[in-house]
């Protein structure tokens, strides 16, 4: 099973493919959509949707997991810009007709690393140990996008290992 891993951002979008089923995890791709700051942000949009769309043909996901917004109340704009972003990511997976999962910023650290308030070097550490990585995984949208897709992974897991006890 591929598991696609998105990490939504404006500016720079994380993703990262895992092929799972064979364990341990293996990485197949990893990376960052980025755009130009500059841009309005209808240009942005249509150009994370273009290479979101391109990732989806090329990486072939059986399901897609992303991290859900979290707005904290000093920052309401920040949720709002990256709604956007993750609105138009979730537009091209229908329309691919790939499954998406959705998985909160503590769900997703607790699922790697046990604490669902670890600090972004954990996750970091964590994932590197985990998938043999010879290096850290950077920058962090891209740690933050392999650790949806784990994530992701371990809640099939689970779901699996559930059913079979039926």
């Amino acid at each position: 099973m591929r598991i696609l891993g998105i990490d939504p951002g404006l500016n720079v979008c994380g993703y990262a493919c895992l092929e799972t089923g064979n364990q341990p995890e293996r990485l197949i791709e990893a990376g960052v959509v980025r755009t130009d700051p500059a841009w309005p942000i209808q240009r942005k949009l249509n150009h994370i949707a273009e290479d979101i769309a391109s990732l989806l043909l090329s990486l072939t996901p059986d399901v897609v997991a992303v991290e859900q917004l979290y707005s904290h109340y000093a920052h309401p704009k920040t949720a709002i810009l990256m709604g956007h972003a993750r609105g138009v990511i979730l537009q091209k997976c229908a329309e691919a007709d790939v499954r998406v999962r959705s998985f909160s910023a503590t769900r997703i650290k607790k699922s790697i690393t046990g604490n669902g308030r670890a600090s972004k070097q954990q996750v970091q550490r964590t994932i590197q140990t985990v998938l043999s990585l010879p290096r850290l995984p950077e920058p962090a949208d891209v740690a933050d996008a392999i650790a949806a897709a784990l994530c992701c992974a371990n809640s099939r897991d689970l779901a699996l290992q559930k059913s079979s006890r039926g």
